[in-house]
């Protein structure tokens, strides 16, 4: 079983373009997606379009429930930076009718099953998707978290591969015969490289293997789309710069 995780695409299709153009999604059993599909890029509808179109499997990471809050007629106290909440504004207002209801029916979490023959006999799924652990959508694992931590999340799981998203740092780690995958962020950079993360997970009926990547996509394409629409500047320079910024 070959899979593809992408993960924090933050509406930045250019990037998602980028990943599929490296890895086309028809050579994969699955795409997964871990979450924070949307907001801070300018792309909202073409993400969850593709998204819909090749079958991923996506779970709702924290800026897709904030969109939901707003698509509900409802409020939030956080985030209080005004350009962030222009694009949460923004974002809510730009999608289809479809696409909202898509956004309102993904899971917050999601078990994903194989055959018998490829799990062991103690696990009951294959992989385990969380945005950010399986303790809590909102915490942010990094590969210098204690490794402690981890091993208290095995416990919480029953699939051997766990992916996990929300840090935007690409790493894998495992603890106590679970293996926990962050394929980094596809669409929002915070290390000044800008390229798009993602993993390929090859599943067998020994053992699995996970392999992470980097993939350089056009940050200027991104850029000229923000200012386009009248986004916030601050946009501009995050994608350009691959930094966080705010």
């Amino acid at each position: 079983m070959r899979i593809l995780l992408i993960s924090d695409i933050h509406a930045n299709f250019v990037a998602l373009e980028a990943v599929a153009a490296r890895f086309p999604p028809q050579s994969f059993d699955l795409i997964l997606n871990g979450g924070d599909s949307l907001v801070y890029g300018p792309f909202p509808n073409e993400t969850i379009d593709w998204l819909k179109s090749h079958g991923a499997l996506s779970i709702l990471g924290n800026t897709d429930c904030h969109v939901i809050t707003l698509l509900k007629g409802s409020t939030f106290k956080k985030p209080r930076k005004a350009e962030k909440r222009i694009m949460y504004g923004w974002t809510a207002a730009e999608l289809s009718e479809e696409n909202r209801s898509w956004l309102c029916n993904q899971p917050m979490s999601r078990d994903i099953f194989a055959s018998i023959e490829l799990v062991n006999q103690d696990r009951q799924t294959i992989l385990a998707m969380h945005h950010g652990s399986p303790a809590d959508p909102d915490e942010f694992l990094f590969a210098t978290t204690p490794a402690c931590r981890y091993q208290e999340l095995a416990k919480l799981v029953t699939a051997p591969l766990v992916t996990i998203g929300h840090s935007h740092q690409q790493f894998t780690t495992e603890a106590d015969g679970v293996t926990f995958i962050n394929p980094g962020s596809t669409g929002r950079m915070f290390d000044g490289k800008i390229s798009g993360g993602c993993a390929m997970i090859t599943v067998g009926k020994k053992r699995s293997t996970v392999d992470l990547y980097r993939i350089p996509y056009s940050a200027t394409a991104v850029a000229d789309e923000i200012r386009r629409q009248r986004l916030p500047s601050i946009y501009v320079e995050m994608f350009l710069s691959g930094r966080k910024l705010n």
